[in-house]
């Protein structure tokens, strides 16, 4: 793994990371907590939203000032859409225990992933595995994806981000006092291009904490034969969802779909050809 100890000094993660801590919140219909252990005495708290067995599975990373709760309303969308939904978290959110750093953050993916893929087939769950970032969380998915091309499915990227030190400077960082370069960074850049999975980018076009150059230039370098770029016009960083409506889900969909293989006539052929049906 990369050396992030210049991103894990305290005065760096406090400009990275706003933890909100709370009490576990009620359970929305169709889900359950999925309680991830990292390490000993550290748990992250994730929330599982069920569509279907055979549905595709997204792992979500979320946003720096978020938290699970966040997505209880969105993760309703998405199994409305066909689609299982795991929002996964970081130490020091929600009801998860310990303290963030980038350095934490990056190695649990792997422990989330191994642990959420044995727990999906416990629970007779046998779709499909993407990861899905947005903002912070896209550097989460795209280093996940990156090292676990041959278990995973594709990437899903939403107000994501390509070099760093702009971001930094957008959180209050004075990368040139911090003596910071891009190469102490996430290397977002480097390491979408060396995924090969297929790849969708959606990115607000009046976004203004990662300007939408930061995206393109994502897309530029992904390695992905198969990449699509979605700019939702109107949107800025914090709506994209609430902009783009029941078309931002029906975009991930079909993205999904193709990935898998899925065409719409096969999915009505299916559906026809089930037993309840007749």
């Amino acid at each position: 793994m990369s050396n992030y100890s210049k991103l894990d000094r305290p005065e760096i993660l406090s400009h990275i990371f706003y933890p909100l801590q709370l009490e576990r919140t009620p359970l929305p219909e169709n889900a359950c907590d999925f309680d991830c252990t990292v390490e000993e005495n550290i748990v992250l708290g994730c929330r599982f939203h069920a569509a279907g067995k055979e549905a595709p599975t997204i792992i979500f990373f979320h946003g720096n000032g978020e938290t699970v709760a966040d997505y209880d309303e969105v993760g309703a969308k998405y199994n409305q859409f066909g689609m299982n939904f795991l929002v996964t978290t970081y130490r020091g959110y929600g009801w998860s225990t310990g303290s963030p750093t980038v350095t934490s953050m990056l190695a649990d993916t792997d422990i989330i992933l191994q642990k959420a893929q044995v727990w999906l087939e416990e629970k007779g769950f046998t779709g499909s595995i993407f990861a899905m970032g947005r903002s912070l969380g896209s550097a989460a998915a795209i280093d996940l994806v990156q090292r676990h091309q041959k278990v995973l499915k594709g990437l899903i990227i939403e107000s994501g981000f390509s070099d760093t030190l702009p971001l930094t400077e957008n959180l209050g960082i004075d990368s040139e006092k911090a003596e910071l370069t891009e190469e102490d960074c996430f290397g977002n850049s480097e390491k979408i291009a060396e995924i090969k999975l297929t790849t969708l980018i959606l990115h607000g076009a009046r976004d203004t904490i990662i300007p939408i150059q930061l995206a393109e230039k994502l897309q530029a370098c992904s390695g992905a034969r198969a990449k699509q770029f979605i700019m939702v016009p109107g949107a800025d960083h914090n709506n994209i969802v609430e902009v783009g409506g029941d078309r931002y889900f029906d975009v991930i969909k079909s993205f999904v779909d193709k990935a898998c293989g899925i065409t719409k006539w096969s999915y009505k052929r299916r559906k026809y050809n089930r037993p309840d049906s007749q």
